[in-house]
């Protein structure tokens, strides 16, 4: 690494820690102000982001105001309430309420065809549901399919393109994450509402809310008190790479896909927007449940992105679990809204920073508010691995195989998942336990010897802790069982 390369990396990472300690809001900070600063602040280092912003709503009430860091790392502009933020993908949950909000005045049905509201599509498209519009299971071809960005240049060209495709799958049978499905809410709500998207946003949520700096655009606009958007991923030979060098990024959204993912906000307003529409300022109480029930495929089961986030409701991707369920909306890999409504908790993390992926680690803030969801205890676990989670916290991870061992002569059923186990290595490496993280990682290549994913994990972590034999030979051993491993490749070429 260069030294010039090492010392801004430095000066970046004191300046954001600095920053978070001394830039947060008092004036509304609750009893665990302080632990929550300090976890905010170690994330900021662990994840090197430059800015970030908080709100926290409990029991109906503002109760903290966070900015820490920087909103523009150039010119050192600290992060303030007034900082805007880009919400990128959030938006769509502010359309799901303008969908709910035309379906409480009559105009909007949402198990009608799409052909009913706008017969302009292709004939293809037209049994396709608003609901199914919605929740990403259209089977509508992208607009933006691969990355690939569309611009004000060629918005008219690639919806023309775009319409002459044929459908990726039979509308209902999968969950496709889909920016043409946006694109078309956008227009039926231009339609239906008499004026233009953005002109219907304000109207009848901003300006009922009361949210002055939340506005709809993208980065060619000159916005007050705008945070800059970084990012530490480098495109080489078409293919992202994680980079040890910040770079600007810069964020278009041409005007027909700013349903989509055009809105900029501070975590304040926002904040505020939650408790408006819980206190039912925007919709009816009776429509909330409609608008937060994810989408069902046609064989009754749910999809969405993995990890946490279970299901996509009408905008809204949500948490589904016995405990603590929640909506969740990100946007952009760097911002994200968590509502636990049996809770009455909400968060707001806004950052600045691609790839920061803050709905990771917004169980770890609520459980501030809610000491049962802490991670350390295993929250988010499936009930076995919470269980021997708790054990081996006691008795250390080393005893973890003997553990196994005697559940499996008390119970010759017990089974523990690959993907659970998985998960399990990954949440104790987020809280910086590698040595324990090595021990649920080599668990599960013992009992799972022929997947790829558990050498793959094994191999990551050694590599991590600074094995480079062991890293070596079982990064090998998952090139063997999966030759199109990119990240076994990349390591054993190196």
């Amino acid at each position: 690494m260069h030294a010039s390369n090492f010392l801004s990396r430095a000066r970046l990472a004191w300046l954001s820690l600095l920053l978070a300690l001394r830039c947060w809001s008092p004036a509304l900070a609750s009893s665990p102000a302080d632990s929550l600063d300090l976890l905010i602040a170690a994330k900021m280092r662990q994840l090197r982001i430059p800015g970030v912003q908080l709100a926290v709503v409990r029991h109906g009430r503002l109760v903290k105001l966070g900015n820490y860091g920087v909103a523009n790392v150039q010119d050192s502009v600290p992060v303030t309430t007034q900082t805007r933020f880009f919400l990128n993908s959030i938006t769509k949950a502010f359309v799901g309420v303008a969908a709910m909000q035309l379906v409480e005045a009559g105009q909007l049905d949402l198990a009608a065809p799409v052909g009913r509201y706008l017969p302009e599509l292709p004939a293809t498209w037209h049994p396709v549901t608003i609901r199914q519009l919605l929740t990403h299971t259209s089977g509508l071809p992208d607009i933006e399919p691969e990355d690939v960005l569309v611009t004000e240049n060629d918005e008219q060209a690639a919806w023309a393109q775009v319409q002459t495709q044929p459908l990726d799958f039979p509308a209902g049978q999968q969950f496709a994450y889909n920016q043409t499905n946006y694109l078309l809410l956008g227009r039926l709500i231009d339609k239906l509402s008499g004026q233009p998207f953005a002109q219907f946003i304000r109207q009848r949520q901003l300006d009922v809310v009361g949210m002055p700096r939340t506005s709809i655009g993208d980065a060619h606009d000159v916005l007050p008190h705008g945070a800059r958007g970084y990012t530490y991923t480098q495109y080489i030979d078409g293919r992202p790479r994680r980079s040890a060098q910040l770079q600007n990024l810069f964020e278009v959204f041409p005007p027909s896909l700013r349903p989509a993912a055009g809105m900029s906000s501070t975590a304040e307003e926002l904040a505020r927007w939650l408790m408006a529409l819980q206190q039912g300022q925007l919709l009816q109480p009776a429509s909330l449940p409609t608008l937060w029930t994810p989408g069902r495929l046609s064989d009754g089961s749910q999809r969405s992105f993995g990890g946490k986030l279970t299901g996509y409701a009408l905008g809204w991707p949500t948490v589904d679990r016995p405990e603590h369920r929640a909506l969740a909306p990100v946007g952009g890999g760097r911002s994200a809204v968590f509502l636990y409504p049996d809770d009455d908790l909400a968060l707001v993390v806004l950052t600045n920073l691609q790839g920061a992926n803050p709905e990771r680690f917004a169980d770890a803030l609520a459980a501030y508010y809610l000491p049962d969801m802490r991670v350390a205890d295993g929250f988010g676990l499936p009930p076995t691995l919470r269980a021997l989670h708790r054990t081996l916290r006691k008795r250390g991870f080393t005893h973890l195989a003997e553990e196994v061992q005697q559940a499996r002569r008390r119970d010759p059923a017990y089974a523990l998942p690959e993907a659970a186990v998985n998960a399990w290595g990954y949440l104790l490496v987020e809280q910086g336990q590698l040595p324990d993280a090595l021990e649920v990682f080599k668990l599960n290549v013992h009992l799972y010897p022929a997947s790829a994913n558990t050498y793959d994990s094994l191999a990551e972590t050694y590599a991590a802790l600074g094995n480079q034999k062991l890293a070596t030979q079982y990064y090998a051993r998952t090139l063997q069982l999966n030759p199109q491993s990119r990240t076994a490749a990349a390591y054993l070429k190196q």
